[in-house]
């Protein structure tokens, strides 16, 4: 009998080998199948729009050939091309995070902004929008931020002294579970720091900081593509460094220290990385949720494993597949309307935690019958 551990994480159940081998090659196939999904998903992101390009001569401009009319190659080249490489980092780098976040807090309703991060993005964005003040996208020279990473600065400025508060106090808290309290009290702090400065901001610079909130992945450029890409990159190789230590976790930090985990060493890397993915998302496309939170379970339900040798692959591909396809029905397709990003993450990702809720409840009811 071949032992294994299912998606819930609390009980053993014993599986005949051949179930577990179909166990096994189901949850090959939809590493397959998410591998797959997530370049048609790229390139349907690149022919589908307020303007329509077909698929071949998309395909065409990809590989340097001349499309039958030129808009065509300014249209995928130059924005629609960066704003699907953005979609993709971006939405695999949440669903890393939360999945991180949800490991190393134990509770499936974490996700990547939990220890405060967003908060912290939000109101350097807001000191800059709401105080200083811009016409469109440019900075006021005031703060010396000027051009396109105005906002970028100012939101990875706020990120990173709350990060710093945060691994300051994870150095000196044992529990883990303290330490996700003081993470949301944290966030809240900062929040009510931009709802004053909104309180006190005139009407033009409170839509334009609204506008932010939306979040968008179209606002990276190709000059920025290589910093947002290195940082996206760098904290998906740190998370997936840690796989060993994040299975360890899974059932506890007694059971993890027993292994031979150093359990403050690994909080402060898990926490440094889903910080680093976090932040700079919310730096360069603002805050985008729901994709955090609802993947990693998706992914726990389409596997049956905890396994994060699994998960973090899986996660990394379908966080990129559902960010690219919540930004083509962001688009539109087909009109020159342009829906708020996290209205359609939200519309995705509610009702998995929904789901998830119901699930344990059922599940907690089951056994305690």
């Amino acid at each position: 009998m071949a032992q294994t551990t299912l998606n819930t994480g609390e009980i053993p159940t014993a599986i005949p080998a051949p179930a577990a081998r179909t166990r096994v090659n189901w949850r090959r196939w939809v590493l397959v199948g998410l591998a797959l999904a997530l370049p048609g998903a790229f390139l349907l992101s690149l022919a589908i729009g307020s303007v329509s390009i077909p698929l071949d001569e998309v395909i065409t401009i990809l590989r340097g050939g001349e499309p039958l009319r030129d808009s065509w190659a300014t249209i995928v080249l130059n924005f629609r091309l960066p704003k699907a490489l953005t979609a993709t980092l971006a939405g695999s780098a949440l669903a890393v995070a939360g999945l991180l976040m949800q490991t190393l807090f134990r509770n499936p309703l974490a996700d990547p902004y939990v220890l405060g991060i967003s908060s912290g993005a939000s109101l350097g964005v807001a000191l800059v929008l709401l105080v200083v003040g811009t016409t469109g996208t440019t900075m006021l020279a005031g703060l010396g931020l000027l051009g396109d990473f105005g906002l970028i600065a100012a939101a990875s400025l706020g990120a990173g002294l709350v990060l710093a508060l945060v691994l300051l106090v994870a150095g000196r808290v044992r529990s883990t579970m303290t330490l996700l309290i003081l993470g949301v009290m944290f966030g809240y702090m900062t929040s009510s720091l931009v709802s004053v400065l909104v309180h006190f901001s005139i009407a033009d610079r409170i839509q334009t900081y609204v506008n932010w909130t939306f979040g968008s992945f179209g606002g990276v450029t190709w000059s920025q593509m290589g910093l947002f890409a290195g940082a996206m990159l760098a904290g998906q190789a740190l998370a997936y460094l840690l796989v060993k230590p994040l299975n360890a976790l899974l059932l506890g930090e007694a059971y993890a220290r027993s292994m031979g985990v150093n359990i403050r060493r690994v909080r402060l890397l898990l926490i440094a990385g889903s910080a680093l993915l976090a932040g700079g998302v919310t730096a360069f496309c603002g805050p985008i949720g729901f994709l955090g939170i609802a993947v990693p379970h998706l992914c726990r339900a389409l596997l049956g494993t905890s396994d994060h040798r699994l998960l973090l692959p899986a996660s990394t591909l379908l966080g990129g597949v559902l960010a690219l396809i919540a930004d083509l029905i962001a688009q539109v397709p087909g009109s020159q309307t342009v829906l708020p990003l996290n209205a359609i993450t939200a519309l995705i990702g509610a009702p998995v935690v929904v789901w998830v809720i119901l699930r344990r409840h059922n599940i907690r009811e089951t056994f305690a019958s």
